[in-house]
């Protein structure tokens, strides 16, 4: 799959040139308008950067799947081990492939859109890009029948463990309460995952944010008496643009230069592309935007 990913990246670079050469072909034909030229710059811009989102998230994906095949492998070895396994450990995986492939499923699902999205001319690329996502598709819903019989799996031996151990009731309440202590840190560590990957986002008019006390005096989120039922809940790890649909916008909110840009789409309009979530969202997980 990794060469597939790569394969991909040639293609789009391959389609940067083909426009780079078609476009030095129309220019040797007539002399384009400096406005002509700009407009160009900006569509094959454009091109480049969407093709680094698509390229960016199918790695992602990859990734999670490679992930989740190693913490299944984990759990394969300790289940081998019968009594001895570490029960821990197992619980711990299991909640991990969970995590992941509902991820997983998100940036499954944020490609698609991205390719609704793409202004992407090359039908062959698109077509590609398309077989891939339906791809991904099968096989995340493949996993997640594996993990449900690997979850059965589980189940019969907790309910053997604990038929055995019958005969002696204090054996019978440790297993009660370690399943009960795991089923919450399970519950605590996928709330905990949710909220660290967790960020906000607003887009508005100055008068629209004022109204939502997110703007007071030109000073954003000065107090915690703001609206954040106005704002847009996403997970930071899947959302890496923002369409705001004008053609004026400036972010209010402080996240280091280099972690992002601001370009137009072929209307004109402004759109926020995250390139480095990481360092974006590092001083506030909360994004305010002005438009008019």
């Amino acid at each position: 799959m990794k060469k597939i990913v790569m394969l991909l990246a040639a293609v789009c670079t391959m389609c940067i040139v083909s426009c780079n050469t078609k476009k030095e072909k129309e220019q040797e034909a007539y002399d384009p308008s400096e406005a002509t030229i700009d407009s160009l710059r900006q569509a094959l811009t454009q091109s480049q950067n969407e093709s680094s989102d698509l390229i960016e998230t199918l790695s992602q994906i990859q990734d999670g799947f490679d992930q989740i095949n190693e913490a299944e492998g984990r759990v394969n070895v300790e289940n081998q081990q019968g009594e001895g396994a570490n029960r821990q450990a197992i619980v711990e995986n299991m909640a991990f492939i969970q995590r992941t492939l509902r991820l997983n499923r998100e940036l499954i699902a944020s490609l698609r859109q991205q390719l609704r999205n793409s202004n992407q001319s090359d039908a062959r690329t698109k077509a590609k890009l398309e077989e891939m996502v339906e791809n991904y598709n099968k096989q995340l819903e493949e996993k997640n029948r594996e993990i449900e019989e690997l979850r059965a799996q589980l189940q019969a031996k907790d309910i053997q463990i604990a038929e055995q151990g019958e005969q002696i009731n204090t054996l019978n309440e440790n297993v009660g309460d370690l399943t009960r202590k795991n089923e919450e840190k399970e519950r605590q560590v996928a709330a905990q995952d949710k909220e660290l990957h967790t960020a906000y986002y607003v887009f508005g008019t100055k008068k629209e944010l004022s109204e939502q006390r997110i703007l007071e005096k030109g000073e954003v989120l000065k107090t915690n008496d703001f609206n954040k039922d106005y704002f847009t809940r996403i997970d930071l790890r899947v959302t890496k643009t923002i369409k705001l649909y004008s053609k004026s916008a400036k972010l209010m909110t402080n996240h280091p230069a280099g972690s992002y840009t601001l370009e137009k789409d072929a209307q004109g309009q402004y759109v926020l592309r995250i390139t480095n979530p990481t360092s974006f969202w590092s001083v506030s997980k909360y994004l305010v935007i002005t438009v008019k």
